[in-house]
């Protein structure tokens, strides 16, 4: 049998590790253990100083407190330096009880009275008494015959307060040091507490970041903001980022194409950006649901929002203005069909009946009939060309005009209407006028004597437009919900989407500097009411109409 492949591994490496997590913690455990190892030595090194200091001092205080007393000085200068004199005898009293390594009393020329070995006394003492002689006191680290030690070294007075000698006492230097040693292993119980409090710490922060990075390395968040920022940039959607406060954190491209933003506006609050309307309501939040339709300027806008954890959202927008139009050009095809359907039925009914006079050589009523046919239709086109100068716009509602007698509906033009060929935005009234017309056409159908009368009037550079229909009317309370995005009382349409013909009308009105309004009329139906300032240009000194301008760059009609 063959024997399994054996693996060969080399030897581990550790290195730098690539988690966010690990680099973190690993950092902030060197971080704390340096700062304990710094502040431990930084409490030590004075802590010795302090030591050595406070030997000095109760060495001095004894000195002082030997010095002080009076049989000293006196038996100084009546009793010879003996082991068992009474200066020795007060001096190793004062050492046993005070702990002192030594208590050594000497005269003016430096000779010892007492001293802890007996066999010393009446010798010179091995260090510089001088100072403490001419009357200052000493306290120092220094070097004797009995090792190093703490010293405190003052001057010895009699009653006359002349000095007569001094006093030196010792501490043992090795009792100081123990007692530094004595202190840190404490220290370093209580750095090491602190260490360990400061490691778990940063263990749970480290843990906390983990899961908040979901365990990636910094290569890895570092290509996903690079993927991030490629993606956003280059989907043809919108997305626009909120945070909890309803402050704009990140748009796209597409997004400050389709909201008519610039980049600045990340920061700032979605209400101050977008200003008060539907779009900024479907945008926070306000109006819930799932493919929220908003008109924004002249584009249908498809909204979807996504809360997220923190507290924010994330939209996206899709452009749906082509589709809309394509949706509206195939209602009005459909319409357009039914009413050719229609009109096949009725001309081939006609022909039937001229063909009919023919073979009864009726020839008088024959010609009769066709005049009277091509009349009425001529007679529509000259009424409206009489009163609407502009071709797009006359041609416009002599089409509707057609479409509505097929509907069993009478459009006519109302007496007072008289409009000059001098519009600046035809386009954008085409827009308008149709409609109105196509939705007092919907509404008008099927009602009794069932009539659309369209108003056009300039009043000076301002053109005033008024359809009246005879359908049931705007429901009560509804006059301002009628403008906006999705409201409408009719079926779905294969598109699937309504309401977006009044807003566009509203929007177009208003980028011009004019209203739009809806009231009941007297008779019955709705009247709706645009006046566009400024939608008629000059005319020209030779009596020709100036030419339209164009629109607006960025505008579409």
């Amino acid at each position: 049998m063959n024997a399994p492949p054996t693996t060969v591994r080399g030897p581990r490496r550790f290195g730098w590790p690539k988690r966010v997590f690990s680099q973190v913690l690993l950092m902030q455990l060197t971080i704390i253990t340096g700062v304990t190892a710094l502040v431990t030595g930084l409490f030590l090194a004075p802590l010795s100083d302090q030591l050595d200091d406070q030997a000095m001092r109760r060495a001095l205080a004894i000195a002082q407190s030997t010095a002080a007393q009076p049989q000293i000085a006196s038996s100084l200068l009546t009793t010879a330096p003996v082991p068992d004199g009474p200066v020795q005898t007060v001096a190793e009293r004062i050492r046993r009880s005070t702990g002192a390594e030594y208590v050594v009393v000497m005269d003016r020329r430096g000779v010892r009275w007492s001293h802890t070995d007996t066999a010393r006394i009446g010798a010179v003492v091995s260090t510089d008494p001088s100072t403490a002689l001419a009357g200052r006191s000493v306290m120092e680290i220094d070097s004797g015959t009995l090792g190093r030690s703490a010293r405190g070294k003052v001057p010895l007075r009699d009653e006359a307060d002349r000095i007569v000698g001094a006093v030196s006492v010792g501490i043992a230097y090795d009792s100081v040091r123990a007692r530094l040693l004595a202190a840190i292993p404490g220290l370093l119980a209580y750095a090491g507490g602190a260490l360990a409090v400061g490691a778990l710490a940063a263990y749970l922060i480290s843990r906390r970041l983990q899961r908040q990075t979901h365990d990636l390395a910094f290569s890895d968040i570092s290509a996903l903001l690079t993927e991030r920022e490629a993606m956003l940039h280059s989907i043809r959607e919108g997305v626009v980022a909120l945070d909890r406060t309803g402050r704009i954190r990140l748009l796209n491209d597409e997004a400050q194409r389709l909201l008519g933003l610039g980049p600045d506006a990340a920061g700032r609050p979605l209400d101050e950006a977008l200003g008060a309307g539907r779009t900024a309501d479907v945008l926070a939040g306000r109006v819930v649901g799932h493919d929220l339709v908003t008109v924004r300027g002249t584009r249908v806008l498809l909204a979807n929002r996504m809360p997220t954890d923190d507290g924010g959202a994330v939209a996206t927008l899709r452009d749906r203005t082509e589709l809309e139009n394509l949706g509206r050009e195939l209602d009005s095809t459909r319409g357009l069909i039914d009413a050719l359907r229609a009109q096949d039925h009725e001309h081939a009914n006609r022909l039937h009946t001229l063909l009919g006079l023919l073979e009864l050589e009726m020839h008088d009523d024959a010609m009769e009939f066709v005049t009277e046919v091509v009349g009425v239709h001529r007679a529509t086109a000259e009424q409206v060309t009489e009163k609407v100068h502009d071709p797009l716009l006359a041609a416009l509602l002599v089409g509707k005009t057609t479409v509505a007698a097929e509907r069993g509906v009478a459009l006519r033009m109302a007496p007072g209407t008289l409009l000059p060929d001098r519009l600046v935005d035809p386009r954008g009234l085409v827009t308008v006028v149709g409609n109105l017309v196509d939705n007092a056409l919907d509404a008008a159908a099927g009602s009794m004597d069932a009539r659309i009368e369209v108003e056009l009037r300039a009043d000076g550079r301002t053109v005033v437009l008024r359809v009246h229909d005879s359908g049931p009317g705007i429901p009560s309370g509804s006059h301002e919900s009628i403008f906006m995005e999705g409201w409408s009382t009719k079926e779905l349409p294969a598109h699937g989407k309504r309401g977006l013909g009044l807003p566009l009308v509203r929007r177009l009105a208003e980028r011009q500097g004019g209203s739009v309004s809806v009231s009941d009329s007297p008779e019955g139906g709705a009247v709706f009411t645009v006046v566009l300032p400024e939608a008629l240009g000059e005319r020209a000194p030779d009596g020709m109409a100036t030419p339209a301008q164009p629109a607006t760059a960025g505008e579409t009609p």
